[in-house]
């Protein structure tokens, strides 16, 4: 097999997201078992920092594991043009197809990222893009279709609807998926079974032999009381204001010493009086075994957003011994949940309160609901598991 091309529009070793943790996780497996590989990428740092500031350097470089990384300069753009399409979207307005093309033309591009994926085609077997709504993943596959595959990280949301990708993504070879839901709403919109794009769901692999100490997360942090806890991006698209609203009723509701506590970054409004006293605690930023940590102190996760393909720190829960409470209106986390009896779900306030005070009440259930879902994470998606899928299916491609 030829080297294998991951594009994406940034990559580091420390930057955040979703999408970027798999990207290092799969190349670093996939490269440990001896596939060959490289990144290509362009130099703006990551997805919060100006996609036309070329933080790196353009060259090529090793990183620690091994892996060969390219870097291209990024396109200057205009962002506010750019702003103006995305206003539109996300609050449900359809975008003409010139709309869409300034969207796209708009979004992080590199046409010297460009030039090499065009110059150097025969290089490489194949060329896998993630995630799905980039200029870099866009550009790439229109240069490359037969040989491009596509790791969506795929949301129910106005982007996976515009024409351009309609038109555009049932022309690749392959497309991976992170969940069954995931490849249900791919085939609802582009039709891949008809186009003949070949397709799998393989989940994200996971380093299972996590270790965690709940008694040093509440000593570290000086946390003695129950908790529910939060942990990744604060912002409006993950749904956290619906649990801070929620927990705000559930305490004028119940005589309780439970609290909130949140990791991760992002802004959030928080009632002030609750942060005031120590209900509710933001801890910002902090390093991977404090969050182990405090996964294992907590009662339970509460992952409330609606738009997921994945979830890692569901996963992470359940590796600490820990239930989740989930969304019922996001298919995919709703999906692991009923699948492996590894928590609830809720739908409003009074289901969300009825899920916390059974948890807090039946804690040899909880206890239950946190082993089955380590034993689902360990039989899914160790990482040994993962690579044979990927090496399985790109043998399939080629």
């Amino acid at each position: 097999m030829r080297t294998i091309a991951f594009v994406a529009p940034w990559f580091g070793e420390n930057i955040p997201g979703g999408a970027e943790a798999e990207l290092r996780g799969l190349t670093s497996h996939l490269h440990a078992a001896g596939v060959p590989l490289e990144i290509l990428t362009t130099c703006v740092k990551d997805f919060a920092s100006d996609w036309s500031r070329n933080f790196h350097r353009p060259g090529t470089y090793v990183t620690s594991d091994g892996i060969t990384v390219r870097r291209f300069r990024a396109d200057k753009r205009n962002r506010a043009a750019f702003d103006n399409m995305n206003r539109k979207l996300m609050h449900g307005a359809p975008l003409s197809s010139s709309e869409e093309e300034v969207f796209l033309s708009e979004s992080v591009r590199s046409r010297a990222l460009n030039d090499y994926i065009s110059q150097h085609t025969g290089d490489h077997s194949l060329f896998v893009y993630i995630p799905y709504m980039f200029g870099t993943t866009y550009d790439g596959i229109r240069i490359c279709p037969e040989k491009s595959v596509l790791i969506p990280c795929l949301h129910d949301e106005p982007y996976a609807r515009l024409r351009a990708f309609r038109d555009l993504f049932p022309r690749t070879a392959g497309m991976v998926f992170n969940a069954a839901p995931e490849a249900e709403l791919a085939e609802e919109l582009y039709g891949l079974s008809a186009s003949g794009t070949k397709t799998v769901v393989t989940g994200i692999g996971m380093d299972t032999d996590i270790t965690a100490d709940p008694e040093d997360f509440r000593r570290k942090f000086g946390i003695t009381e129950p908790f529910i806890l939060y942990a990744g991006r604060k912002d409006g698209g993950k749904n956290v204001g619906t649990l801070v609203r929620y927990f705000r009723e559930y305490l004028l509701r119940h005589d309780t010493p439970l609290r909130l506590v949140l990791i991760g970054g992002g802004d959030i409004d928080l009632p002030p009086e609750l942060v005031s006293s120590g209900r509710i605690t933001d801890l910002g930023f902090v390093d991977k075994q404090d969050k182990f940590n405090a996964l294992a102190a907590a009662e339970l996760l509460c992952q409330p957003s609606l738009n997921e393909s994945f979830s890692l720190v569901i996963m992470e829960s359940w590796l600490c011994g820990r239930p989740v409470l989930v969304h019922a209106e996001c298919p995919v986390t709703k999906g692991f949940v009923t699948e492996c009896s590894g928590g609830l779900y809720f739908g409003d306030y009074f289901e969300f309160e009825g899920c916390v005070d059974y948890i807090l009440r039946e804690r040899d259930t909880a206890a239950a609901m946190g082993e089955n879902g380590r034993n689902y994470v360990t039989g899914h998606f160790d990482w040994s598991a993962m690579v044979n899928k990927y090496t399985e299916f790109f043998r399939k491609l080629t």
